[in-house]
């Protein structure tokens, strides 16, 4: 017998090699087993399992080591990165009680495909080399729980830094732009609870801002698509040209100077507005629309997670 028709153990036997190249030929079907992912000739390893079942809680057996290893390598999002010198920080909103998705303890920290919300959504800036520093607005006597759950225990390279949560989402708003440094030109703000927010998109908001110098901010979103009706309680009374709307999403990005005016300025006069550009807005600030995905959307009510899990098992798909 010659040394490319050897038992293996077990029953295994290792085929003479393929007379095709990339290609081995089954000695048991005789059909064209495909070349490894890895590269090389995939090894084919018979084995019964009525006589050796021992291989049914041991793959490897009938795996090379480094096939093992290609298949059960964790699946990251993005690889991190920072620049020499980057000009802009990001605020991650992770703030809400989650009462209308009826997730007790708050939405932020539940896993999706093995990973907390909150993590999803700071992997995403953590990928965009303009973003030296991240603030993750989190509940104040929640900020270590949400620190260990959600980043500890995941490779970022941005550094990243906790600031408390404020009674409403503008008060949030404030208190993580306040722990960013007036070095960093430009502040992007966003929904923790947008996990499908990609690093390409966070870096198409900046640029919208950061390539137009009359732009003082740029809203990510897309045009409305359904039909819009003003009503009076439960009565319709309009029904207005779509046209004219947008459906407003995050990430926002603001010239630093500007939104910390806005907030100021809305504080000074008690206004409180539904999110961060219409501050900047109402006073007079320039703000440029970007057209995002419509799948960018929030968590808020329990029927979102199944349309998020599958946009995110989607992307994972495309990494492999």
């Amino acid at each position: 017998m010659g040394d490319s028709d050897k038992q293996k153990g077990d029953g295994a036997t290792v085929p003479p090699a393929s007379t095709s190249p990339g290609a081995a030929t089954s000695v048991a079907t005789g059909r064209t087993v495909a070349p490894s992912p890895l590269g090389g000739e995939q090894r084919v390893r018979l084995v019964d399992p009525v006589h050796s079942p021992s291989v049914l809680a041991a793959p490897e057996l009938l795996l090379s080591r480094e096939y093992i290893d290609f298949l059960t390598a964790p699946l990251t999002a993005v690889r991190g990165q920072v620049s020499s010198n980057p000009h802009t920080a990001a605020v991650i909103l992770a703030g809400g009680i989650g009462e209308r998705f009826g997730c007790a303890g708050g939405k932020q920290l539940l896993k999706l495909h093995g990973k907390p919300i909150l993590t999803w959504s700071a992997e995403a800036f953590d990928a965009v080399a303009d973003v030296g520093l991240i603030v993750v607005v989190a509940p104040e006597d929640r900020m270590d729980e949400y620190c260990r759950e959600a980043i500890d225990g995941f490779p970022f390279v941005t550094p990243i830094v906790m600031a408390p949560a404020g009674e409403i989402r503008q008060e949030s708003s404030l208190s993580g732009i306040s722990k960013v440094p007036d070095t960093y030109e430009f502040i992007a703000i966003h929904d923790a609870a947008r996990p499908l927010v990609t690093s390409e998109l966070i870096g198409h908001a900046i640029s919208a801002v950061r390539g137009n110098l009359d732009a003082d901010g740029a809203v990510v979103g897309y045009p409305a698509i359904d039909t819009l009706k003003v009503v009076s309680g439960r009565g319709i009374i309009g029904t207005p040209d779509r046209g004219a709307f947008w459906v407003a999403q995050t990430p926002q990005v603001f010239r630093s100077e500007m939104i910390r005016d806005a907030h100021a300025t809305a504080l000074a006069e008690g206004f409180v507005g539904t999110d961060d550009s219409s501050l900047v807005e109402r006073i007079n600030g320039n703000v440029v629309l970007v057209n995002g995905p419509r799948n960018n959307i929030k968590i808020t009510v329990p029927e979102d997670r199944s349309s998020v899990e599958a946009g995110l098992a989607m992307r994972l798909q495309e990494r492999l």
